[in-house]
C-alpha cells in the first residue's frame, strides 16, 4: 500500500488490539507503551476511544482485555464464511485421517501479515504436546506453514510484508538470510510443500501443505508437526498426507 495513504492512528490502534490479544488481562496503560512504543498521551487518547467504542475494554486492576465490539465482529466474521466454507469444521473432520496415517498432530493456520494464525488443531497419540492453541501467532517466516503461504504470495506482496528484509531468529536453525529464504520459498513452490526444521521449536519439526481457494490462491495451510527422530522415520508419509489434506480442503 502507498504510504501517502496511510492512517497512522488506525496502525497504532492494531498494534494495540494485537498486544492486548497476546496478553488478554494482563497489561496497564504503560505495559502497551512499552510494547508499542506509543506514548503515554497518545496511548491514553486512543485507549478511551477504544473503550467508548467497546473495542476494549478495563478491568478494576487498571489490566486491558479486547471488548465485545471485536467479539461482534469476529462473530460477523465467522458467519459470513460459515455461509461459503466452514474451513476449521472441514480440518476437524478431514484430518482424523490424517492422524491415523501418520499418527501425529495436525494444524491448520492462516497468514496475517508477517504472522500466522492458529485457527485449529487435532492431536495425535504422541505424548509430546504443542504451544499451538487456536488464535496463537507465530513469525511467518519460522513455520512450515508461514513459509508454505509465504511462498506462494506476488513478489510485491511479500516485499511490502518484509519491507526492510528482516528475519528475526527464534532458534538457531530459523533462516534469516533474505537471499537464502527467497531461494527457499522458490523450492516450496515447486515442490508444493513446505518443511520446518527445528527452526520455531528446538527438537521439531513440521511439513505443511497448502489450501487453495476456487481462484487457486492460498487462503490457508495445514501442517503436521512430530519431533525430528520422528519425522526422520515418517517424513515421505507426512509429506503426501499433508499435500493430500491440503488438496481435499481446496476449492480449487
Amino acid at each position: 500500500m502507498d504510504r501517502k495513504y496511510w492512517v497512522p492512528a488506525l496502525e497504532r490502534a492494531d498494534l494495540i488490539l494485537t498486544a492486548i490479544s497476546r496478553k488478554p488481562g494482563e497489561c496497564k496503560m504503560t505495559d502497551l507503551c512499552d510494547v508499542t512504543g506509543i506514548n503515554k498521551s497518545s496511548m491514553f487518547s486512543l485507549l478511551r476511544t477504544m473503550e467508548a467504542l467497546n473495542w476494549v475494554k478495563k478491568d478494576e486492576k487498571e489490566a486491558y482485555a479486547l471488548g465485545a465490539g471485536v467479539a461482534y465482529l469476529n462473530t460477523v466474521f465467522n458467519e459470513s464464511h460459515k455461509q461459503n466454507y466452514n474451513l476449521v469444521e472441514h480440518f476437524l473432520k478431514a484430518s482424523a485421517e490424517s492422524i491415523k496415517a501418520v499418527g501425529e498432530t495436525f494444524q491448520l493456520s492462516v497468514l496475517d501479515r508477517n504472522e500466522i494464525i492458529y485457527l485449529a488443531k487435532l492431536e495425535g497419540p504422541s505424548l509430546v504436546k504443542l504451544e499451538s492453541s487456536p488464535g496463537m501467532r507465530f513469525p511467518a517466516h519460522a513455520t512450515a506453514m508461514g513459509k508454505m503461504m509465504l511462498a506462494l504470495l506476488p513478489p510485491d506482496e511479500l516485499d511490502r510484508r518484509y519491507p526492510d528484509r528482516m528475519l528475526t531468529p527464534v532458534t538457531s536453525h530459523t533462516i534469516t538470510d533474505w537471499n537464502e529464504f527467497t531461494a527457499k520459498l522458490a523450492e516450496i513452490r515447486s515442490s508444493g510443500y513446505s518443511v520446518d526444521q527445528e527452526e520455531i521449536i528446538q527438537g521439531i519439526c513440521c511439513v505443511a501443505a497448502p489450501i487453495l481457494d476456487a481462484s487457486g490462491n492460498a487462503v490457508a495451510a495445514v501442517s503436521t508437526s512430530m519431533l525430528r527422530h520422528a519425522y526422520l522415520d515418517k517424513q515421505e508419509a507426512a509429506h503426501q498426507e499433508v499435500i493430500r489434506l491440503g488438496k481435499k480442503l481446496s476449492l480449487a
